[in-house]
């Protein structure tokens, strides 16, 4: 791109690749930095390389784009900067780290460096060729979802670097049957506490864990696995830290000068003024990067209903409202559809998912149809309908059963992900096995039956790491999660269980194929509630089928009689009960032969034994 049509396209918040433009760009006379303040009278580079003095290293105003420029022959890669930024109008000096940043210094330090060009070698070629021609939707995706710094540690209590936790994270979720991993954002971010969610650098990976190029190398490897990759991605909100973007040149650059449209009280960030042409280029372009110069394969968009309404948490007289009156942020609605356009147009298969909390219509629906354009969205009723309901004591749950069968009303108006993500086991929340009612034994039961529930029901999956095995105490950043448990009894069941249940996600059609096409599910019946027991079937597009029934109480059901579309044999292929998982070892052996005879408005019926907090998967017997 010529230099004049990206100045211009970054003026009209359409540059895609502004890190191109602005940032740190070292080369053989130097590095040649840009940085956008237009409200400024001066801007200079301070570093390591002139003794942080403003006054030697002044940059020059590029006509009145509002974008500085310089090149400085003493910075070289490694050189540790900020710029120095004069108001114009008010005189005031201020310290300023590069928004375009590619690498910064480990914290507490929060000066950027200038970033050599990367070295790494990508040899993922045949995976994003495939991806580009993947059919997602009808797919399996099961996404892991991982914090970096606390998965596994050394034993001194520090964080692996990329390339150690790829030599264990990535055998570990191939063996689990997983088919992406999810990073928390990897973003830098001056707070370990806020998980990346607070970021400062929007072009840089945090110093934590390696350099940008470990970080390529832990993606490269991811892929030649088999392993797709997903970035946790920030762009409601960032922090007010004096020496990042908040009032970047002394005015309201990045944010709106007004609070009611600027700020979110209850995290203490500002938002960003999506309406402002530089600002898209801005969030635009840090998309782009992470999807282009490190392979990601989508961005899960955190907090989506923050930035679609104007009175986000708010009360009356703390917001404005819109043109027409109206809640909606208009420029932020625009800008997600021109996010997604982007992503789908210039990066094929790559997925965009949204944390999307409320009943905003056609999130996961393409932009020409009125939708955002979204290739996903979580289902966070069907999460919090699920865990209200396993919370309460099996005696209950028949007065409750609507809180399992309601979410098939709406389960296919979008294209819905099935969350049990890291802000489920945080905040005093307690794990998800620590969520579960009744003895020892009963909590694992009522544990492995919400696994099933989660991966036989219609949608994508996520599961935050831990879960799948049991972790008993909520999560921590400060600490590794506690893997002594996972070889355990009884936690070693369910992790078996959990590989299981992702590989028979993953290998059967019938429970994947369909997720977000109705003809992919029918209750056999969803009416039961006396003996709180379901019973549905998965149907692939090829006409296979599974039939899934579930007890959820500690009562047996014995000699339990449901219909079936076709007579003959069956095999039970799970069973969240069997010893190998800690359970009581009751099931259905060997074969079933369901006989014709119309029941429960299907054709034939078979007789099954139904165990306590359990779920059984049956399927048609080969041959």
């Amino acid at each position: 791109m010529q230099h004049a049509d990206a100045l211009y396209l970054f003026n009209a918040g359409r540059n895609h690749a502004a890190y191109q433009l602005l940032g740190a760009h070292p080369g053989a006379e130097g590095t040649t930095f840009r940085v956008w303040a237009p409200n400024a009278a001066r801007v200079s580079v301070v570093g390591d390389f002139n003794g942080w003095h403003g006054e030697v290293h002044a940059l020059q105003a590029i006509g009145d784009s509002g974008i500085w420029s310089g090149t400085i022959a003493e910075a070289v890669p490694g050189s540790l900067y900020r710029f120095e930024i004069i108001n114009r109008h008010t005189g005031d000096k201020l310290i300023k780290t590069d928004p375009y940043a590619r690498g910064f210094e480990h914290r507490p330090g929060s000066a950027a460096y200038v970033v050599a060009p990367s070295a790494h070698v990508w040899d993922d070629g045949q995976w994003l060729a495939e991806r580009a021609a993947w059919d997602w939707q009808r797919a399996p995706v099961n996404i892991y979802e991982v914090h970096a710094g606390s998965w596994m540690r050394h034993p001194d209590g520090t964080p692996y670097l990329w390339r150690e936790l790829a030599e264990r994270l990535i055998p570990y979720a191939v063996a689990q049957g997983y088919t992406h991993l999810e990073l928390l954002p990897i973003t830098e971010h001056p707070l370990d506490e806020s998980w990346g969610y607070q970021t400062t650098g929007y072009f840089a990976s945090t110093s934590r864990y390696g350099s940008p190029d470990d970080l390529r190398a832990f993606i490269d490897a991811c892929h030649q696995a088999g392993l797709g990759v997903l970035l946790d991605w920030v762009p409601g909100h960032f922090p007010q830290d004096d020496w990042a973007l908040a009032r970047f040149d002394g005015t309201a650059l990045y944010e709106h000068e007004d609070p009611r449209l600027g700020l979110h009280a209850d995290w203490g960030t500002h938002i960003f003024n999506y309406g402002r042409h530089e600002v898209r280029s801005f969030l635009l372009s840090s998309a782009h990067w992470w999807l282009s110069e490190f392979h990601f394969d989508g961005l899960r968009v955190d907090a989506v209903a923050s930035m679609l309404y104007l009175d986000y948490s708010r009360k009356a007289g703390e917001w404005l409202p819109n043109k027409h009156g109206g809640r909606e942020n208009l420029e932020a609605i625009e800008f997600l559809k021109e996010l997604n356009a982007m992503v789908h147009a210039e990066f094929p298969g790559a997925l965009t998912i949204a944390e999307e909390s409320t009943a905003w219509p056609l999130v996961s629906r393409p932009t020409y149809l009125g939708g955002l354009g979204f290739s996903m969205k979580w289902n966070m009723g069907w999460m919090n309908d699920s865990l209200r309901y396993f919370a309460r004591d099996p005696i209950h749950r028949r007065w409750h059963h609507d809180e399992l069968t309601f979410g098939q009303v709406y389960a296919y108006s979008e294209n819905y992900v099935l969350p049990f993500s890291h802000d489920e086991v945080v905040h005093g929340k307690g794990s998800l096995l620590g969520k579960m009612p009744g003895d020892d034994w009963q909590r694992f039961a009522n544990l492995r039956l919400l696994l099933a529930w989660q991966m036989l029901t219609p949608g994508k999956k996520l599961m935050f790491m831990g879960s799948e095995f049991g972790q008993q105490r909520e999560w921590s950043e400060a600490r590794e999660l506690d893997w002594a448990l996972a070889g355990k009894v009884p936690n070693a069941g369910v992790h078996r269980l959990s590989g299981d249940l992702n590989r028979l996600y993953r290998d059967l059609p019938a429970l994947h194929a369909q997720d977000f096409e109705a003809l992919g599910f029918e209750w056999i019946d969803c009416h039961d509630a006396e003996h709180s027991v379901l019973a549905w079937l998965r149907w692939g597009r090829d006409g296979s089928f599974v039939v899934v029934a579930a007890n959820f109480t500690p009562q047996p059901q014995h000699d339990y009689r449901l219909g079936v579309p076709v007579a003959g044999e069956y095999v039970e292929v799970l069973n969240t009960d069997s010893a190998f998982y800690g359970g009581s070892n009751l099931g259905n052996g060997g074969i079933l032969t369901a006989v014709e005879g119309e029941w429960m408005r299907r054709p034939a019926n078979i007789v099954v034994t139904m165990p306590p907090l359990g779920v059984v998967v049956l399927q048609r017997a080969p041959g």
